[in-house]
C-alpha cells in the first residue's frame, strides 16, 4: 500500500470516533503534497452545514490523536474543513442526499458527441446513475464512465 493510502486509512480510523461523537460525517480524507508542503485534509459535514467552530473542535481533538499515534514520518499541515458546495460525489450518501436535485456530470468519453450533461438526479446504484435531462428524458450513465458528478451551483 502506498504511503499516501496508508496515512489516509490510519487518519480515518482516528477521526471517525471524533466526528461520530459530534454527529458529523466524514466526507473525505486526503494526504497530498502541494509545492514543498504535505497536507492531511479531513472534510466533514453535517445537516445544515459545518461552521468554523465545528472545524476547530474536530481539529483540536484530531491533532491530539495524531500526535499521540505519530505515524506520519514527515512534517505536514493539518486542515479540517467543510467540503464546499461544488464538491464531487464520492459516496452513496452524497448521491442519496441529492436525489431530485440538479447535478452536472462530466464523462471520460463522449456519449452522442457530448461529455457534459446537466439534469435532475433521479436514481443511482453501484453501476449506474440516472438523470432527467432538460427534455424530460432519462439518461443512464455507467458510474465507471463518469469523471465527476456534483450538485449544480449557480452564482
Amino acid at each position: 500500500m502506498a504511503k499516501r493510502y496508508e496515512y489516509e486509512a490510519k487518519a480515518t480510523e482516528l477521526i471517525v470516533p471524533i466526528i461520530e461523537a459530534h454527529n458529523y460525517e466524514l466526507v473525505d480524507m486526503e494526504y497530498v503534497k502541494e509545492g514543498s508542503s504535505n497536507y492531511l485534509r479531513a472534510y466533514i459535514d453535517k445537516p445544515g452545514g459545518i461552521t468554523v467552530d465545528d472545524c476547530e473542535t474536530v481539529s483540536r481533538a484530531f491533532s491530539d490523536r495524531l500526535d499521540e499515534k505519530d505515524f506520519i514520518s514527515e512534517s505536514y499541515i493539518l486542515e479540517v474543513s467543510s467540503p464546499g458546495l461544488g464538491r464531487p460525489f464520492k459516496k452513496d450518501k452524497d448521491f442519496e442526499r441529492n436525489i431530485g436535485e440538479e447535478v452536472e456530470l462530466k464523462l471520460f468519453k463522449p456519449v452522442e458527441h457530448k461529455k457534459d450533461f446537466v439534469g435532475l438526479l433521479r436514481s443511482f446504484d453501484k453501476e449506474t446513475v440516472t438523470i432527467m435531462l432538460e427534455d424530460g428524458k432519462d439518461a443512464v450513465f455507467e458510474r465507471k464512465g463518469i469523471a465527476i458528478i456534483r450538485q449544480t451551483v449557480y452564482f
